[in-house]
């Protein structure tokens, strides 16, 4: 009788399995792993929002056609241990880009970005509406977060609202990062520009932040050419010495819930604790969010001793030390209508 053939040694065993293991488990990643499209296919866009998990993410890459599987996806994140750490955006994919590639955006949130200029002078509400027309926010809720007491107290800054502490500035936004990172990179940069230098500057003048802020809010607003604003900012820190009421026309505009056109007489006595002309002193707060040039204005104001001015329809003012003369600037440049 012949003697059975022995088993091939554990070792070799052991070997043509993890062979076969290593051969299966690459012809599966590669099944997982591989592109969808092929060069040339148009781009597939995806939005990820904020707080979405790892799997959703898949699911949503997996609907536009850009991974073949949620598993491949899901497995690739976990080894690489960031499927906790995957960032919100507006993203495009070309279809023929590897998976890995994919994640690697995700992690570094390398999705679309957006050039987004904030001009000086805006109020908070309608920089929510700028944002918000280039769908990058949610106006509703960006408003919010400017008054929520939360996010006050996170930036340390006085007051009960955000008004006048977003920054006028080119920014470079992702749709989908959130109106909390907006808000924020805001805040930073105008705490970049208000420093300590003019941090010292408004303890010179025995002005809080906030205070100056707001004063280089109505010097924004009123201003229409650059080399006025130290003049304009002249004007209303003399009048604040004196006890005069500022009487400047934006206060009024920004404290009316509904106005359009021309002011009136009516509007000039409406109520509102934003009327410098029937309340002494700065308004509660700033009406617009001030650039750099109308902050150094407000801290710096030139040395005339102007108390007045009018606009002379030319983007222009004429400045006037008493009463009389500013009333016969009102009638040559308004009453008058002409130069």
């Amino acid at each position: 009788m012949r003697a059975a053939p022995a088993a091939p040694p554990l070792p070799t065993l052991a070997l043509v399995w993890y062979f076969c293991l290593l051969v299966g488990g690459g012809i599966l990643w590669h099944i997982l792993t591989r592109p969808v499209g092929s060069p040339g296919e148009a781009p597939r866009p995806v939005l990820i929002r904020p707080q979405t998990s790892a799997y959703r993410i898949a699911t949503a890459l997996k609907d536009a056609g850009i991974i073949h599987s949620r598993l491949g996806f899901l497995a690739v994140t976990i080894v690489r241990g960031t499927h906790r750490r995957l960032l919100p955006g507006e993203y495009e994919f070309d279809p023929h880009v590897p998976l890995l590639e994919i994640v690697r955006r995700l992690e570094q949130g390398r999705g679309l970005v957006h050039q987004v200029t904030i001009p000086e002078g805006l109020a908070a509400r309608q920089i929510a509406q700028l944002l918000a027309d280039r769908q990058l926010v949610d106006q509703g809720r960006f408003v919010r977060l400017l008054g929520d007491r939360i996010t006050l107290e996170q930036y340390r800054l006085e007051g009960g609202s955000l008004e006048g502490y977003l920054f006028p500035d080119t920014y470079r936004v992702v749709k989908g990062q959130g109106e909390e990172a907006i808000i924020e990179r805001m805040i930073r940069r105008f705490q970049e520009q208000f420093g300590p230098d003019a941090q010292a500057r408004a303890r010179e003048l025995q002005m809080s932040v906030r205070e100056v802020v707001t004063l280089a809010s109505l010097v924004e607003r009123e201003a229409r050419v650059p080399e006025e604003r130290p003049r304009i900012s002249a004007v209303f820190h003399n009048r604040l010495r004196r006890g005069m009421l500022l009487q400047s026309d934006p206060t009024v505009m920004y404290g009316l819930s509904r106005f359009s056109g021309r002011l009136t007489k009516a509007h000039l006595q409406a109520p509102s604790p934003y009327n410098t002309y029937l309340n002494r002193g700065l308004p509660p707060g700033p009406i617009a969010n001030p650039g750099r040039a109308s902050i150094m204005a407000a801290l710096y104001p030139d040395s005339s001793q102007y108390l007045y001015f009018v606009s002379k329809n030319d983007g222009t003012h004429a400045f006037s030390r008493t009463l009389s003369e500013h009333d016969k600037m009102v009638r040559r440049y308004q009453i008058g209508g002409g130069g």
